[in-house]
């Protein structure tokens, strides 16, 4: 081996290694959805990563992970031949800083995504009836799957074979094998299901109909019908092709198999051959030749029944032969009527007609003459001209009698004896003269309301005389509200949507029962629905809040407000049996008798001044129904509370003012409050005595209660002020008040004073301040010093004020003691009317 040689050796193993190691496999299901991680290139090559290719695959540039795309791989387009091994997709990929190409192959491996189908939805197979049990017969018409290995290997069975078929499969060849014995009498066709199935994980399955016919073969011979005749009656007098009878056998194949012959056999008689004739396809017996016989004949035929590789089957007719009979005289009947098959066809209530011309026939040997029996009426039978007409004697009904016998006698002019008899049948033809009639003169049908759609509540029901077309009576609604229907045939009357009886409780329909004839005949009936009620509707209020207001001096058992309440129903279903007050804790209760609210116990607006109810109404109903209703009541106030001095606490309080305090300033202020509301609580102030008396550098306002400095403070001014204090509510029409005295001592030092009683003059007043508190009055006051005409000023006025308000009271409580008897009366006479 020279050096050259060793060379290129040398550099081809370098480079298929260097192919080898440049390559890398990867496998991945098929079908797989975006993103599913395939591998990685970070275990072999360093990053960055970059793939040539787009479509089936991309990389991460930093980890090298291999995903799927959102083209997914389809292993069947990549690669539609299945007898490749492998399915595999490849792909360029730039590694590490050097940029080297990598090769990277995908192996695609197979998932069940493909169903088994078969070329065709209909598989037909022709097997003879006498095919032997285990017989195998090749099918052309396997199912095919496009996917590979245990996935697209397919096995098959049968659906509805009965046991008479199965499945084999011999490598690649499919056969249908013969369970059970084939019988084309007993059933011709096999129908089943031929179901293919996969070897996938999750198996799927294809289906297509195997119909299998079974051929016929010659397993059966001709058999004679049980029916078939034995005996056969012929007249003496016959004519030639007159049929005597009819043999028949049956052979269960089909087509030539089947086909079957007759002949006589050649046991029977000469005589027999010469009389009559066999026909060969049909099996007819008929006479040969024209017969007339004297005397009697029997003659016994045998008939033998041939087909195809069967043996001959045998059967025998025995046929009587009777002599002909002497003439009697007989009838002969020319209608002049219209006729059908030998019957007179009439029209009711036709005028009296001529039906048929009768003539006698075969009176050489005697005198004959035609008669009707008694009971043929209304028939008439007159001679004329040697023969006879028959006719009705008057207009005939088909609703009395549709069919007539009338019988003609034959017997002789001059004796009793009678030769025979001719009945002609007399059909009456129906005509429209019969109106419908209703069983009932007016129908009445009862219907709860909220009743089922399509509900029955009655059948009508008309009768008419005529025949068929004329009595067939229909029937329908005129004039009537579409919520109605009537069967046109039955005359069933249903109601199609639920009624209601608050919106109509009666309906009256009208039903019109016609016939079929032309004109036809029509009548008319009433039917009243009375729609009956159900306790369908609860009772309803006449508002769903009430608002009531009331004064908080209202008496017991006095009126709050009326509370309508109504129920759209009827009888106890609408009639509200109780109203009452769900709280039970409120002061106000329902008086049913007049449906008024009223108040049970006394209310204080100070306490409560407003109450909210629920009213709740129940009806007579079974069961009830009941419904509320909120009822929401405001309490009026009364000026029953006076105003409460809160500041100053006590009337012997004191407050030192300073003499260098500004004029306009506020020293002080009254503070007090009324439960009362509106203008029962509009609290004013007044000051109604001072001491020193005028003038004083004091004033308050009205409003706010606020004392001020109204003038500049003098050397006069020092010393104790004492202010009486009226605070006044705006009560109507006698308004409420409390009185406070309020103390102030004007002085440079602004130690606290003292006070020990209240002014002289206090005592003499009606009204005392509101506190409980009162000093002694014999005690002075402090550094108080006050002239003997104020004093003796202040006691007059208080006087007088004292006497009004005496006055005042005395009004106030007279009126007060009417007010009361008069609402002890009102209340004892309501008492009395609610107790009866």
């Amino acid at each position: 081996m020279n050096l050259a040689c060793l060379f290129q050796r040398v550099l081809l193993v370098a480079s298929v290694r260097q192919i080898i190691c440049h390559t890398l496999p990867f496998s991945t299901p098929e079908e797989q959805v975006e993103g599913i991680k395939i591998g990685t290139l970070s275990g072999v090559y360093s990053p960055p990563y970059q793939l040539l290719g787009r479509g089936y695959l991309r990389v991460n540039d930093e980890t090298g992970d291999l995903y799927t795309t959102e083209q997914k791989i389809d292993r069947e387009s990549l690669c539609p031949s299945q007898e490749e091994r492998d399915c595999t997709i490849s792909d360029d990929v730039l590694v590490g800083p050097g940029q080297e190409m990598v090769k990277i192959i995908i192996v695609v491996e197979d998932i069940n995504d493909n169903a088994p189908y078969f070329e065709t939805d209909e598989i037909y197979l022709r097997i003879p009836e006498d095919a032997a049990v285990g017989m195998k017969v090749l099918l052309d018409n396997k199912a095919w799957d496009e996917d590979t290995g245990s996935n697209g290997e397919i096995s098959y069975h049968l659906e509805g074979a009965g046991g008479f078929f199965s499945m084999a499969q011999d490598g690649s060849a499919l056969e249908l094998v013969v369970e059970k014995e084939l019988d084309r009498e007993a059933q011709d066709e096999h129908r089943m299901v031929l179901v293919a199935t996969d070897g996938g994980s999750v198996p799927q399955s294809a289906t297509a109909s195997l119909i299998i016919t079974v051929l016929d073969i010659n397993d059966h011979c001709p058999e004679f019908s049980p029916d078939s005749p034995h005996t056969a009656v012929v007249s003496g007098v016959a004519a030639q092709g007159t049929t005597i009878k009819q043999v028949k056998a049956t052979d269960r194949d089909l087509g030539h198999n089947a086909q079957i012959t007759y002949s006589f056999s050649p046991q029977i008689s000469e005589r027999a051959k010469a009389l009559f004739r066999l026909d060969r396809v049909t099996g007819r017996i008929s006479l040969a030749v024209d017969v007339r016989l004297d005397t009697l004949e029997e003659h016994v035929l045998k008939i033998v029944a041939n087909s195809p590789h069967c043996p001959p089957v045998l059967t025998q007719v025995t046929v009587y032969m009777q002599p002909m009979v002497s003439l009697e005289p007989a009838i002969e009947i020319k209608f002049m009527a219209e006729y059908k098959n030998q019957t007179i066809v009439l029209r009711e209530n036709e005028p009296p007609t001529v039906l048929a011309l009768l003539e006698l026939r075969d009176t050489l040997s005697i005198q004959a003459v035609l008669s009707l029996e008694a009971d043929s009426m209304p028939f008439t039978l007159k001679e004329q001209a040697g023969n006879y007409l028959l006719s009705t004697s008057k207009p005939l009904d088909f609703e009395l009698c549709s069919d007539y016998r009338v019988t003609i006698v034959i017997s002789e002019a001059q004796g009793e004896r009678v030769h025979g008899r001719k009945v002609i049948k007399v059909a009456v033809e129906d005509v429209n003269d019969n109106a419908p009639q209703f069983e009932q003169p007016h129908y009445q049908a009862e219907i709860e309301e909220n009743n089922k759609p399509g509900v029955s509540l009655i059948q009508v029901r008309a009768t008419d005389a005529d025949s068929q077309l004329y009595g067939k009576v229909s029937y329908r609604l005129i004039h009537t509200p579409p919520v109605f229907s009537m069967d046109e045939a039955t005359g069933v009357l249903s109601v199609s949507e639920s009624l209601d009886r608050e919106q109509q409780g009666t309906y009256v329909l009208t039903v019109l029962a016609r016939d079929q004839g032309s004109p036809s005949l029509e009548a008319l009936v009433s039917v009243t629905v009375n729609v009956l009620d159900q306790n369908d509707n609860q009772p309803a209020f006449l508002n769903q809040h009430f608002i009531f207001f009331i004064s908080e001096s209202i008496p017991r058992l006095a009126q709050v407000g009326k509370i309508g309440v109504r129920d759209a129903d009827e009888g106890d279903n609408g009639k509200v049996i109780d109203v009452w007050v769900l709280d039970k804790h409120v002061p106000f209760a329902v008086d049913l008798s007049q449906l008024m609210l009223r108040c049970t116990a006394e209310v204080d607006r100070e306490k409560r001044d407003r109450y909210d109810l629920l009213l709740q109404a129940v009806d007579g109903g079974s069961p009830p129904r009941s419904s509320t209703a909120s009822v929401t009541i405001f309490v009026e106030d009364v000026n029953d509370n006076q105003p409460q001095v809160i500041l100053p606490s006590s009337n012997l309080s004191c407050l030192t003012v300073s003499p260098s305090t500004r004029m306009g300033s506020i020293v002080t202020k009254i503070y007090a409050v009324d439960r009362d509301s509106g203008m029962n609580s509009d609290i004013t102030y007044q000051i109604t005595a001072r001491q020193p008396a005028w003038p004083s550098p004091f004033q308050i306002d009205s409003h706010s209660g606020n004392i001020t400095l109204a003038n500049r403070l003098a050397g006069g001014d020092y010393g104790m002020h004492h202010l009486f204090i009226v605070v006044r509510d705006g009560g109507k029409p006698v308004p409420l008040q409390a009185t406070v005295w309020v103390n102030l001592l004007v002085n440079e030092t602004l130690e606290q004073c003292h006070l020990t009683s209240v002014p002289m003059y206090l005592s003499q007043t009606t009204e005392l301040p509101v506190f409980s508190q009162v000093e002694p009055l014999n005690k002075p006051a402090q550094s108080c010093t006050e002239p003997p005409w104020l004093i003796l000023l202040c006691g007059l006025g208080m006087m007088v004020f004292s006497a009004c308000m005496l006055l005042a009271a005395t009004v106030i409580f007279v009126r007060h003691k009417n007010l009361t008897r008069k609402r002890t009366s009102k209340k004892e006479h309501l008492e009395m009317k609610l107790l009866k």
